[in-house]
C-alpha cells in the first residue's frame, strides 16, 4: 500500500465495531493479572491509623471461570468504586489486593501505576504513577482479567482496597467480595467454518471497545460485549485484504478475505430476532454516533438466537440480502444463518459475535462461552494483516488443537 499503515490502522480501529466504538478508542494493551500464590499479605502503605474509606465498591457482574485459548483458567470481571469522601480531602486508590475464598495471601496485588493499567482508557501520562485519584461523587471502574493458579478453583473472591487522602491519611475498604458462579460456561460450536480467522477486540482486552464499553440505559449499567469477538478472515499468508490499494478507504467489501463467508448457528436454538435489508457499507466510511444504543442502531443486518434459557447468541453486520432465517424459526447447530458482511456500525467486513443473557443489546450482560474445538495457529494484530505485500509472521506460531476454550484477543484460529 502507498498509504502509511500506521495511519490507516488508527483510522480503521476508530471506525470498526459495535456499541461504544464511536467514543471509546481501543488500545492494544491489556493487563493480565497472574496468580501469585506466594505473594505476601497486603501491607498498609504507612503506620498511620487506618480509617474506613467513604466509598461504595461493587462488582458489576458475578464472574464465572472460563478456560482461555492459552489453556489457563481466567476470571473476567469489573470493580466499580464510587467516592463519598469529603471534597476537601479526596481519595487516591493506591493498592488493590485480591484474595480467594478465605485465603490470607493474595492471588494478586496491584499498586501504584499498576492500578491505572486496570482502567479501560489510559490515564494522561504521569497522572496515575502512584495510584488512581477518585474525585468525590465520581466513580472509577477497574477491569480484572485474573489468571487463576493450578489447583481447586475458588468459590469466591475478596478485595482489599487501600486509599491515601490528599492530606496523607490512609483509608481502607475490606471485604469487598463476590461469589464465583460454579456452573461452567456454555459450550458452543464455531460461528464460522474452516479458514483462518483473527479474533479482534476479543476477550482478555479490557481496553477494547467491547469489554471497555459500559452501556447505561434506563438507569441500568451493563456490559453486553464483555466476551465479544470481531472475527476477520485471513488468507493463507495471514492477510485480511486482497490486492494492492492506495489506501484502505479505496477497498470494496469483496477485497476483504472474510466477506461473504457462511455464518453458522453455534447451537440448536430458536431465532428470537433478526433483520435484513440494510444496505452494505463501504470500508472505512465515517461512522455516525447513534442516538440510541440498540441492536437496530448498531448491528445492521443481524440474527439473535436463543440457545439456552437466558442465553442468546448475537450475530451482527451480516451481508445485505443474506439472512436465511426468520423470527420463530428453529435451527440446528451448523445451519447457515447468513453471510459475513459490513452493515450497521462496522468499518469493514467482519462478523461481530457475542453471547449475552438477554435477546436485546441494551440492558444485557455479556456471558462467557467455550468453543468445542478449534486450532490455535498463533497470534497477530489486525494492523499487521492489512498489506498483502508485507509478510505476516504470527507470534506463538505453532498449531495447537484446543477443546472447550475461549479464543482470546489476537488469536488466529481455524475451525473444523
Amino acid at each position: 500500500m502507498t498509504v502509511s499503515l500506521a495511519h490507516a490502522a488508527l483510522a480503521f480501529l476508530w471506525a470498526i465495531g459495535c456499541s461504544g466504538s464511536a467514543w471509546s478508542q481501543p488500545s492494544a494493551a491489556t493487563i493480565d493479572l497472574p496468580a501469585q500464590a506466594s505473594a505476601p499479605a497486603a501491607q498498609r502503605p504507612s503506620d498511620a491509623p487506618v480509617h474506613q474509606a467513604q466509598v461504595e465498591a461493587r462488582i458489576l457482574w458475578t464472574p464465572r471461570v472460563v478456560h482461555g485459548g492459552d489453556g489457563r483458567p481466567h476470571l473476567a470481571y469489573e470493580l466499580r468504586i464510587t467516592s463519598f469522601q469529603d471534597e476537601d480531602d479526596p481519595l487516591k486508590l493506591v493498592r488493590v489486593a485480591v484474595f480467594s475464598d478465605r485465603g490470607k495471601s493474595p492471588l494478586t496485588m496491584v499498586e501504584g501505576a499498576g492500578i491505572g493499567a486496570l482502567l479501560s482508557q489510559q490515564a494522561p501520562e504521569g497522572e496515575s504513577r502512584d495510584g488512581v485519584a477518585i474525585a468525590t461523587g465520581r466513580s472509577k471502574t477497574l477491569f480484572f482479567w485474573l489468571t487463576l493458579p493450578p489447583g481447586p478453583l475458588p468459590s469466591s473472591l475478596r478485595h482489599q482496597l487501600v486509599f491515601r487522602t490528599s492530606k496523607g491519611k490512609t483509608e481502607q475498604a475490606d471485604n469487598v467480595d463476590t461469589a464465583i458462579l460454579a456452573a461452567p460456561p456454555i459450550r458452543i460450536g464455531p460461528p464460522l467454518r474452516g479458514g483462518r480467522w483473527l479474533a479482534v477486540e476479543g476477550p482478555s482486552n479490557h481496553r477494547s471497545h467491547h469489554w471497555g464499553g459500559l452501556v447505561a440505559v434506563d438507569g441500568k449499567l451493563t456490559i453486553p460485549q464483555r466476551f465479544a469477538i470481531d472475527w476477520f478472515g485471513l488468507d493463507d499468508g495471514n492477510h485480511s485484504v486482497r490486492g494492492t490499494h492506495d489506501a484502505l478507504v479505496s477497498t470494496v467489501d469483496a477485497d476483504w478475505v472474510g466477506y461473504g463467508h457462511d455464518v453458522l448457528a453455534v447451537a440448536d436454538g430458536v431465532v428470537v430476532d433478526a433483520r435484513d435489508g440494510i444496505p452494505n457499507g463501504r470500508p472505512m466510511a465515517p461512522q455516525e454516533t447513534p442516538d440510541d444504543i440498540t441492536a437496530r442502531t448498531l448491528y445492521g443486518n443481524f440474527v439473535v438466537l436463543e440457545i439456552a434459557p437466558n442465553t442468546y447468541a448475537h450475530y451482527a453486520h451480516l451481508q445485505s440480502a443474506s439472512v436465511a432465517v426468520k423470527v420463530g424459526q428453529k435451527v440446528r447447530r451448523g445451519a447457515v444463518l447468513g453471510h459475513l458482511g459490513q452493515t450497521g456500525a462496522a468499518g469493514a467486513p467482519h462478523l461481530h459475535f457475542h453471547v449475552s443473557d438477554r435477546p436485546t443489546f441494551e440492558q444485557s450482560e455479556g456471558l462467557p462461552y467455550q468453543i468445542d474445538a478449534f486450532v490455535l495457529l498463533g497470534r497477530a494484530t489486525l494492523e499487521d494483516t492489512f498489506d498483502p505485500a508485507t509478510p505476516v509472521d504470527l507470534t506463538e506460531s505453532h498449531a495447537r488443537p484446543r477443546r472447550a476454550e475461549l479464543p482470546l484477543d489476537g488469536s488466529v484460529v481455524t475451525f473444523p
